[in-house]
């Protein structure tokens, strides 16, 4: 009983957000607002939730004696020092976000470093491990656009820094996240209409 109650409110909050976005009715625009504010509400609740379930998590790595984690307490200090800081001075302030931007930037400069050197890495043993052709053009553009971001292949751009060969190539990446873009929309769309129609019920357990 509970499950088929679940998958009615499931069903019915969704047409009723999807109808709004297309039927001008007065009435279906204010629900379909009010609905998708609850869903803020609830995604920043259980937000707040992992947060704590994080902090509670290292702080038991940090207390165990048989296994302690010798960074948890960096990370507790790090996530105290920053909520307070954004209390005190609100996340809008200019210093507050300079320090934080002065820390997370080189962080995730650093991770992007070495996906690119793991992907790099991973590249080659999948062509000693699987050659065929597309294992082939994979690594091919691997090497290449490592060689143009890092600015090796700067002599092949044309006269007014947009055209010749470095210009197409640097365009080829951006088809491809368009690519991505597009599978990830439909994959959204089929997901959302498999949750209507009722044949997957994630919201079941």
């Amino acid at each position: 009983m509970t499950r088929t109650i679940s998958t009615a409110v499931a069903i019915a909050v969704g047409l009723i957000i999807l109808v709004g976005y297309f039927v001008p009715v007065a009435l279906v625009p204010g629900v379909r607002e009010t609905l998708l504010d609850w869903a803020i509400i609830l995604a920043g609740v259980a937000t707040l939730v992992g947060v704590l379930n994080l902090v509670a998590v290292h702080w038991n790595k940090m207390n165990d004696s048989r296994q302690r984690d010798l960074y948890s307490p960096f990370l507790l200090v790090a996530f105290v020092v920053t909520v307070l800081a954004g209390l005190w001075l609100s996340p809008a302030d200019e210093r507050f976000q300079q320090v934080v931007t002065s820390i997370q930037v080189p962080v995730e400069t650093s991770l992007l470093a070495i996906l690119a050197i793991t992907l790099a890495f991973a590249s080659l043993r999948l062509l000693q491990r699987k050659r065929n052709v597309m294992t082939i053009v994979f690594v091919i553009s691997v090497v290449v656009f490592l060689l143009l971001t890092s600015g090796a292949l700067n002599f092949l751009q044309g006269e007014d820094g947009s055209g010749g060969l470095l210009g197409s190539l640097n365009r080829l990446p951006l088809a491809g996240a368009r690519g991505i873009l597009l599978g990830v929309a439909l994959g959204s769309l089929t997901t959302g209409l498999r949750i209507l129609l009722g044949a997957d019920r994630p919201y079941s357990g």
